[in-house]
């Protein structure tokens, strides 16, 4: 799934009105398995100079890029976050950590050959799945669209339990950060 998609599944399970703490870890546990591909896009693309050919093409897969992966998308780490949450009965971290497993285990079938080490450090094993959420010669042009229409039945969910200006004005940018991989996934895929 795209990074928009994991924000607003997690918005959708864990955020309530008048909770902004948890609401914020909810938000940051579902971008948390991303981020590290973003910064290092980011370094190697604008301080580095690399092509998006080169970091995509070669980067992405490098024995460095795919351990760090492996450790910001480990399930066994983040199933241990949740249940530290649990026990102390922590509502903000459960919402962090509930949200960032939830983003692994929806990732976790919907990558073909750009997966992850989900089961680090018990195994470096990648589940290669046939469907990916956008790749077409993988059923990523069936399987965008229903991500898609799944995200806007879940906005409609948040439009209508939040009622602030601002939580109404997160909801309409969470639907356009949606909807600009869908239109340009398409285009470029």
């Amino acid at each position: 799934m795209n990074t928009p998609a994991h924000l607003i599944f997690g918005a959708a399970v864990f955020a309530r009105p008048d909770a902004t703490r948890i609401n914020i870890a909810a938000l940051v546990g579902a971008l948390v398995p991303d981020f590290s591909l973003y910064f290092m896009v980011f370094w190697n693309s604008r301080v580095r100079g690399m092509s998006f050919d080169q970091i995509f093409g070669e980067q992405y897969f490098s024995p460095y890029w795919q351990s760090v992966f492996a450790v910001d998308n480990s399930v066994p780490l983040w199933s241990a976050g949740l249940i530290v949450a649990l026990l102390i009965r922590s509502p903000v971290m459960i919402a962090f950590a509930g949200s960032g497993l939830m983003h692994l285990l929806l990732d976790f079938p919907l990558h073909h050959d750009d997966g992850r080490a989900h089961f680090w450090p018990f195994s470096d094993w990648i589940f290669e799945s046939p469907v990916s959420y956008w790749d077409k010669h993988h059923f990523g042009h069936i399987v965008g669209p229903i991500e898609g229409v799944i995200c806007i039945g879940l906005l409609i969910l948040l439009w209508r339990r939040f009622e602030g200006y601002f939580a109404k004005g997160l909801i309409l940018f969470a639907a356009l950060l949606e909807s600009v991989p869908a239109i340009l996934f398409p285009l470029i895929f």
